[in-house]
């Protein structure tokens, strides 16, 4: 083993490093190409400075790959396509729901051309950018009027501090959710500058709870529909007719955070009976919030739906300067509501309801089509199988409930399954599955049609490597 000394001598120079790649990096930024062969160089030499027991010198050509590595994936796109194997439909570390072509050349206009993101065409003045999809969210909701924001929470953040600061807002105990990131319902409550006011127990809360704690100092009566888990057995919990029956008994308002949204009932699907938002907007409650990129299959943003007088009162409020949408949410936005006007329409066009709703017999011809296209190119100590699995709906939507699907199953009796995970993630075209009992898992109710030639040769590739130890 050498000394420290002689492993740091060892080390090549940036300058002479440069040279020797120069001829295979000429379209890559200059910058960029220094930065990546000085950051290899650097981290080599921390290993020896660590005193790292592994650390030998290595040869020019052994350098010379991987200089060209670090450059290729320096140069690489860090928010990057990937095919989505997992089952889960609406994933939120892979990006939630996917976009419609049309959803997609909208963008492109928006982003492409000018547009009238704030000019009244009619009028050649200074126009609302809410406006431009104002009057959709109202024809398919019902509501009086409606503003959107960046995500749900900024919703209910902006509603109640709208609508309730420095006053009480009622919440059932058993609302009081956390969705992801660690954001909690009363720590938002709090940020607001409204004041929560628990009631009930965790599983039983009664009209008659509100109602007992309802003072001078009460604006608002608020219900957070419980989309990412579920009680069950001995509960009871007091419907959005009846809390707007008693908020407006007092001269309150009331308030549904529905979390992730719907505006299609997909019980006749095989999915769970959940609230629509136009049946909330029909029992009575001034103002409902909901997410745009989870069952509603659009683009991350808040919706705010309700009667006109607590709409303005949001829309004046400072802050929602500060929560607005761009124009490509906006056009992204608009795309995907018009799909609405016509529920088959949309259940064929929103790939999050295409998705939901296939029948598992086009999920199990996909998966036979993958299988029939790698199952050649296998490596030795490597079998594969369809497999029966379930896939979820995620984003927080639905739980408890499993959609029926087909998986392509990788077993191994050679290597690891871990090693199979990690090196399908490093792909160009990364490739995420998920692992149950030692078995590799591409649920294929996530894959499009479109997609299997490409996974396919993603997977070949991977074989071809030899990588898998």
């Amino acid at each position: 083993m050498m000394d420290k000394k002689s492993l740091l001598s060892a080390l090549p120079k940036i300058d002479e490093s440069l040279a020797d790649i120069s001829s295979s990096t000429q379209s890559i930024p200059a910058r960029l190409v220094k930065l990546a062969v000085r950051h290899c160089v650097d981290a080599e030499r921390q290993r020896i400075l660590n005193n790292d027991t592994s650390c030998v010198p290595l040869t020019s050509d052994q350098w010379h790959k991987r200089f060209l590595e670090a450059v290729a994936a320096k140069n690489q796109m860090n928010l990057r396509r990937v095919i989505n194997g997992t089952g889960v439909v609406i994933h939120t570390n892979l990006g939630r729901s996917l976009l419609s072509p049309p959803m997609v050349e909208a963008l492109q206009r928006a982003g492409a051309h000018y547009t009238n993101l704030e000019l009244n065409l009619s009028t050649g003045k200074r126009g609302s950018r809410y406006s431009l999809v104002e009057e959709i969210i109202c024809d398919l909701t019902g509501a009086e009027a409606a503003l959107v924001v960046n995500n749900n929470a900024a919703a209910v953040l902006l509603t109640i501090d709208s609508l309730a600061l420095g006053k009480q807002v009622i919440v059932s105990r058993g609302q009081l959710v956390e969705i992801g990131g660690s954001f909690r319902i009363p720590d938002v409550i709090a940020k607001s500058g409204a004041h929560l006011i628990e009631v009930g127990a965790t599983n039983r809360t009664h009209l008659a709870d509100y109602e007992k704690v309802i003072t001078d100092d009460t604006a608002m009566l608020l219900k957070v529909h419980t989309s990412n888990f579920k009680i069950i057995g001995f509960t009871s919990e007091v419907s959005a007719e009846e809390l707007a029956t008693l908020a407006h008994a007092h001269g309150l308002l009331a308030m549904e955070d529905l979390g992730s949204g719907c505006l299609v009932d997909l019980s006749s699907f095989g999915l769970p009976q959940e609230p629509t938002v136009q049946q909330i907007v029909k029992s009575g409650v001034d103002v409902v919030t909901f997410s745009g990129d989870k069952l509603l299959g659009g683009p991350q943003a808040g919706l705010i739906v309700g009667r006109k007088s607590a709409i303005e009162r949001i829309k004046r409020n400072p802050l929602n300067r500060a929560l607005r949408i761009d124009k490509f949410t906006l056009a992204s936005l608009e795309a995907v509501l018009r799909n609405y006007y016509d529920l088959d329409q949309a259940l064929n066009t929103v790939p999050t309801l295409r998705m939901l709703t296939q029948p598992i017999e086009g999920i199990k011809k996909r998966a036979k089509k993958l299988m029939c296209r790698i199952q050649r190119s296998l490596p030795p100590g490597c079998a594969i199988s369809l497999r029966t699995t379930m896939s979820r709906v995620g984003g927080g939507a639905l739980p408890e409930h499993g959609l029926p699907s087909w998986a392509v199953a990788f077993q191994l009796q050679q290597g690891t399954i871990s090693a199979l995970e990690h090196g399908l993630r490093k792909l160009l075209l990364p490739v995420i599955g998920r692992v149950e009992d030692e078995v590799f898992l591409l649920d294929m109710r996530t894959v499009s049609n479109d997609e299997v030639p490409e996974l396919a040769d993603s997977l070949i590739t991977f074989w071809q490597q030899g990588t898998l130890s």
